[in-house]
């Protein structure tokens, strides 16, 4: 049995931009808003976090600030995800350097390879760095997903901590559940799934919601952990629409735009992402409302 980096919620957190880099006092802001609503931990250098358009030593930079900002009061779990094997190796010998708790890492993108392959790719990783890594299967993005058989492989290496599953797949979360038991922890990668994935033995959520409304999503996983899924339901359908609209336009333009909306002030999105159309702004906005988020 391997004890989870975490459970309950953990954030996706956004990257607050400026024309000349990261805006760190706002990143501040956004870390200490996390902590004080109690989420359990806080995933920098992610999707969400826009790391694909961060050169590497700004990568770093961020994730050693995350670390010395939080100063033990919540778990930082850093994205290492590359399609080069050695690069998500430095992004992890950076990151442990740093003192992170964990380390979020993605199957390879673009330079696509074979079941084989990514067992292959996280073992390397995860023989030269002893943090716990979560393998993110998120086929939407990559187009690479990981098998059961092939999470069954990972489960057995004592680095390999568990999988933030986001393929929205559930015969494959339930085969990996069957097939990995407690040696592979999991986390629903989907905020709209959390409350089924949890059901069915997931440990929490890594969720892009909670930059918004992080008590709220604290309170669904918690009662999620305590069984209470009838009012973990009743608080979901309150926010369904908001998971949906979330995802309106590719991550994470929709949630910075809700963000700014608020009054949040974390800027906008790095090309070639673009800024929110304005119909899909207006529906947005009509969501926050009618969530109570904004007046």
């Amino acid at each position: 049995m391997k004890t989870p980096v975490f459970t309950g919620l953990g954030t996706a957190i956004i990257t607050p931009f400026t024309e000349s880099g990261v805006d760190f006092a706002k990143m501040a802001e956004l870390l200490d808003c996390q902590i004080e609503a109690g989420a359990q931990a806080v995933i920098v250098c992610g999707t969400t976090g826009e790391n694909a358009t961060q050169p590497l030593d700004e990568h770093e930079k961020l994730v050693d600030f995350c670390v010395r900002h939080s100063a033990g009061r919540i778990k930082i779990i850093s994205g290492v995800g590359s399609n080069d094997t050695m690069t998500s190796v430095r992004l992890a010998t950076s990151a442990k350097a740093s003192g992170v708790d964990g380390i979020l890492m993605v199957t390879p993108y673009y330079n696509r390879t074979t079941q084989a392959g990514l067992v292959a790719h996280f073992t390397y990783v995860a023989d030269r760095i002893d943090l716990p890594m979560i393998v993110y299967n998120v086929p939407s993005r990559t187009t690479m997903c990981c098998s059961a058989d092939t999470l069954k492989i990972l489960s057995r290496h004592p680095n390999i901590n568990g999988v933030k599953e986001s393929s929205g797949d559930f015969t494959l979360f339930s085969m990996t559940r069957y097939l990995c038991g407690d040696d592979l922890n999991v986390w629903s990668g989907n905020d709209d799934q959390t409350v089924p994935m949890m059901a069915l033995g997931a440990k929490g959520l890594v969720s892009v919601a909670s930059n918004i409304i992080p008590g709220q999503m604290v309170k669904l996983c918690d009662l999620c952990l305590n069984g209470d899924f009838k009012a973990a339901t009743e608080l979901h359908l309150k926010y369904a629409g908001l998971f949906s609209d979330l995802f309106i336009e590719v991550n994470p333009i929709p949630v910075k735009a809700a963000l700014n909306l608020m009054g949040r002030n974390v800027g906008g999105c790095r090309l070639p992402l673009v800024d929110i159309s304005p119909e899909n702004l207006n529906k947005l906005k009509k969501t926050l409302v009618e969530a109570g988020i904004i007046q």
